[in-house]
């Protein structure tokens, strides 16, 4: 399928994961792709292995942003699609909870969202035509959690960042709307258990095997079950969809 035919797309964070498994599917579906990612020997690997370009992004920096966007923009002409996909994990109890900590995964994962949004929103404005946004949430923006209270309020934060980008971005055409994924297994999720086998005692492997079953469809997703709403919330078919957060996580959260 090229239901992505003609479009060039920004993914943040995409060296690995999810963002690289986005990435894979838009190549897929006929886009030119540019990996963002701190890490820029991963991203140029993972970029060579699929048919994409890859930049240097540390989205903690406006001058490492505005580069990487001029860059796509020189490289491949202009960016239709922004994935807002580098975030950072951390888990203590409250007590626990330090300022770097905090500073870190805000620095990370709500600034750096916002500020390589509004980058590329600046972008689609000047050229026209519109475009499409996504920013990746989590289960953790809809709850809280008693270890991981920053995180959460880091997705939640993406949520409502999300509502107000996307009511104000509209009139330029430029839909914004984000990805709520669950427990999703893989690296990332390695590390997290790793939190949770540290705060709560559990062995290695044991948190994620739990999870896993408690989610309704009955294991924890795969990084591909999420390419499926990431392709389409970049398509034409979303057209008329703005400022929403959509779940995909095997039944864990109705909204």
């Amino acid at each position: 399928m090229t239901r992505l035919s003609g479009k060039t797309a920004l993914i943040t964070g995409a060296a690995r994961g999810i963002g690289l498994a986005f990435a894979r599917a838009y190549v897929a579906e006929g886009a030119q792709v540019m990996i963002a990612d701190i890490d820029l020997p991963r991203a140029q690997a993972a970029a060579d292995g699929i048919g994409a370009q890859a930049v240097h992004l540390d989205v903690t920096r406006q001058d490492s942003i505005d580069t990487a966007v001029a860059d796509t923009v020189a490289r491949l002409g202009r960016i239709d699609i922004l994935i807002n996909n580098a975030a950072l994990f951390t888990a203590a109890p409250i007590v626990e909870i330090t300022r770097a900590d905090y500073d870190r995964l805000f620095s990370v994962n709500v600034a750096g969202t916002l500020f390589t949004l509004q980058a590329v929103a600046k972008h689609m404005i000047a050229r026209g035509g519109g475009g499409k946004i996504i920013n990746m949430a989590s289960q953790a923006g809809r709850r809280g959690e008693g270890l991981v209270a920053v995180y959460c309020a880091t997705k939640a934060a993406t949520i409502s960042l999300t509502q107000s980008a996307g009511l104000d971005l509209i009139k330029h055409g430029i839909n914004v709307n984000a990805i709520a994924p669950g427990v999703v297994d893989g690296e990332h999720w390695d590390g997290v258990d790793a939190f949770f086998a540290k705060h709560e005692g559990k062995a290695p492997g044991q948190k994620k095997a739990e999870v896993g079953a408690a989610v309704p469809v009955g294991r924890m997703g795969r990084a591909e079950d999420l390419t499926g709403m990431a392709v389409f919330l970049a398509s034409p078919e979303a057209d008329y969809i703005v400022a929403q957060t959509y779940n995909v996580d095997g039944g864990n959260w109705m909204s």
